[in-house]
């Protein structure tokens, strides 16, 4: 079982690089054209755009996938819109693409100075999922900050109500990059959602 790494809008493949040594098996870590340090592609102009990229470079499901913030928009795409495609998901520090979850959070402040690099189409999606949410079939982790400014716990919890087989954990840190920061503990949690048991070395792609 190959299990898919997409990163938020830092865009770096190493962003998921630890847990995904930590977990083992087959893998794929995506970056993100025109984020991080990827070059853009001048095709995509939208998350719609970037959605079908990544459709088509995903290898043959079905995939566990594991998402962080930006990614887990792109991960609910994928398990609402091609459900065979995914058998277990993880979401970490997401609105999983929920307008109703991430009102009255505004990220966008500051983010373009310390951020000029990033496509400013980002800035602009308006991408709402929230009648869609419930279609969710795969078994879904959601991970989240108990004090993350960005995606706080409540927005899990808010994901929790909309998905039928999902389960919450609360991690103890006020950073929206916990997964990359604590991925001993974060590895640990995905390990047992996807029924890991025997960690290994990671193998790169894309």
């Amino acid at each position: 079982m190959t299990t898919v790494f997409l990163p938020g809008a830092g865009g770096r493949r190493a962003f998921w690089e630890p847990v995904a040594a930590r977990l083992g098996g087959p893998s794929t870590l995506f970056a993100w054209p025109g984020f991080g340090d990827a070059p853009p592609d001048p095709m995509i102009r939208s998350l719609d755009d970037l959605a079908q990229w990544l459709l088509a470079r995903l290898p043959a499901g079905p995939l566990d996938v594991v998402a962080q913030s930006m990614g887990g928009v792109l991960a609910m795409r994928v398990a609402i819109e091609h459900p065979d495609r995914i058998r277990r998901l993880v979401l970490v520090a997401t609105s999983g693409g929920s307008r109703v979850a991430r009102s009255g959070i505004d990220w966008r402040a500051g983010f373009r100075a310390e951020r000029s690099e990033v496509p400013d189409w980002f800035e602009r999606d308006q991408t709402d999922l929230d009648e869609r949410l419930v279609q969710v079939r795969a078994p879904t982790l959601l991970v989240f900050g108990d004090a993350d400014p960005i995606a706080p716990a409540a927005v899990g919890e808010f994901l929790r109500s909309r998905i039928a087989h999902a389960r919450l954990l609360v991690v103890r840190t006020d950073s929206h990059t916990f997964a990359e920061e604590q991925p001993d503990e974060v590895a640990r949690a995905i390990a047992d959602h996807l029924g890991v048991r025997t960690p290994g070395a990671a193998t790169e792609a894309r």
